[in-house]
């Protein structure tokens, strides 16, 4: 049997007309296939099948044989077909020597590091994960919080109508001022806080 590089990351599609195969990151799963290469004797047993379609069969049957002597003796030209294709798309991968798998040189390996990036991931990457991740736990938390003061700030003082963060109410146009400022300190505190957070004054 053939030495070959990739072990168990490609899968064979190879068929009687020849040899092709999809070799794939064990990271992503991203693959790359190699250039097909026809079978010598898969191609004679096509040319024997269609002839036999038209001369009733006789030759069909002898298509059939060279197909059988292909699959029984093909195992050495098989091997040789994959060894090719594992060189010609070796240079698209990389084996970390950490864990041992082979990755995608593009989208899967840290250069820096020499490494696959699950062994050692890029840092630049994963901070820009943390912060959008970050951001959208944010986001949601203020859509879903009962006490946001976008929401409970906005009711108006003279009739009680919300407002929804207007400026003026809807129902009867007082303007709503969306902070409470302190008797105290003289701070102002966006929300509908009961304490100021500057001196501790309880609000009236």
């Amino acid at each position: 049997m053939a030495s070959i590089k990739f072990t168990g990351n490609y899968q064979d599609l190879s068929t009687d007309k020849g040899y092709q195969f999809k070799f794939c990151c064990e990271k992503c799963g991203n693959g790359h296939l190699s250039t097909f290469k026809a079978s010598t004797l898969g191609m004679a047993s096509s040319a024997l099948r269609a002839a036999g379609n038209l001369f009733g069969g006789v030759l069909g049957n002898a298509a059939n044989s060279a197909y059988e002597i292909q699959r029984a003796v093909g195992g050495t030209a098989h091997d040789a077909a994959l060894k090719e294709a594992a060189e010609e798309i070796s240079k698209e991968f990389k084996q970390c020597s950490r864990c041992g798998k082979w990755v995608c040189e593009q989208v899967c390996w840290n250069a820096k590091a020499n490494l696959c990036e699950s062994c050692a991931p890029d840092l630049g990457e994963e901070a820009a994960v943390a912060q959008a991740l970050a951001e959208k736990q944010e986001a949601q938390t203020k859509l879903n919080n009962p006490a946001n003061p976008a929401v409970t700030q906005a009711v108006c003082p003279s009739c009680g109508a919300k407002t929804q963060g207007g400026k003026f109410c809807q129902e009867c146009g007082t303007a709503v001022s969306t902070k409470k400022r302190c008797a105290k300190c003289g701070v102002e505190a966006d929300g509908n806080p009961k304490f100021c957070p500057e001196c501790g004054q309880k609000y009236s």
